[in-house]
């Protein structure tokens, strides 16, 4: 299964994007979106559960 060398770099890029934008909302008191959670391989459901420190 060759996915070729742009998929990769392509495919991080996106797994990086969603994690900073993931970072930027938690940072900011707002929920991160649904697809970056699921991109980073977080369940939304689970997220929904953690509380505030």
């Amino acid at each position: 299964m060759d996915r070729g060398l742009f998929f990769v770099i392509g495919d991080f890029l996106t797994t990086f994007g969603s994690a900073a934008a993931a970072s930027r909302a938690v940072e900011a008191g707002r929920k991160p979106r649904r697809g970056d959670l699921k991109k980073l391989g977080i369940d939304p459901t689970a997220f929904d559960k953690i509380g505030r420190f």
